[in-house]
């Protein structure tokens, strides 16, 4: 019998409530919840769209040696990552500094792997800030899963972030030959119309079905000119 969840640690922050819950599902498996900004963002009943945001992405790049993940989540799209050999090393950078100490913690098994990970570097910080600095590094491979898309903010202050100047901003950390890619919870067409302004995009459709409904979340992959 499923059981409802267990708050296993949580905080609140200036965005709001952070917290990690656990819970077993029907067939006696342990899912954790992530609740982020005070509302529910992610668990791990069915990672597909997270690993797949990495998956799409890799296998547009020859040499995908460098990569920045935006978001930690639960970790899955940063573990999909660091499976790939060609992969030297993953920047992942997170705005919740607890939800940071709690991977290091590993509170959650996929997070622990991902911090504990000798190709990774999880730290706090905002990757908007990051990607709008001139001047910084680059990277072969920057994914965002920051929030749900332009159309459904987790935190309203990751607005800016999908505007065209942001967008510019963040192709120009993208080596030769790399490629940005963006996760959302929906279709975003105008999202899609500022990328494709600014560089080659393909909307990639993902379809899923969670508890007797399909929804479809969609990925973004731009490769800069």
């Amino acid at each position: 019998m499923e059981q409802p969840p267990t708050t296993l640690v949580s905080a609140e922050t200036p965005r709001g409530e952070v917290a990690l819950r656990e819970r077993t599902d029907e067939a006696g498996e342990i899912v954790h919840e992530l609740v982020v900004a005070g509302v529910f963002a992610m668990d791990s009943v069915d990672t597909t769209t997270e690993t797949a945001l990495a998956r799409r992405a890799l296998a547009v790049v020859d040499s995908p040696g460098s990569v920045l993940v935006g978001g930690l989540g639960l970790g899955y799209t940063t573990l999909e990552v660091l499976k790939d050999k060609r992969v030297g090393h993953v920047d992942v950078v997170e705005l919740e500094e607890d939800l940071v100490q709690w991977a290091r913690l590993a509170l959650a098994p996929t997070m622990g792997l991902v911090a504990r990970h000798p190709r990774a570097t999880v730290r706090a910080g905002d990757v908007a800030e990051l990607l709008g600095r001139e001047g910084d590094r680059s990277w072969d491979l920057v994914l965002l899963d920051v929030d749900n898309g332009p159309g459904f903010l987790v935190h309203e202050e990751n607005r800016a972030l999908y505007s065209r100047d942001s967008l510019a901003a963040a192709l120009g950390h993208v080596s030769p030959g790399g490629a940005f890619a963006i996760w959302a919870a929906q279709r975003e067409p105008a999202l899609l119309t500022t990328l494709t302004d600014l560089a080659p995009t393909e909307e990639i459709p993902l379809e899923v079905e969670r508890d007797g409904h399909r929804l479809e979340y969609a990925l973004y992959v731009a490769r800069p000119r």
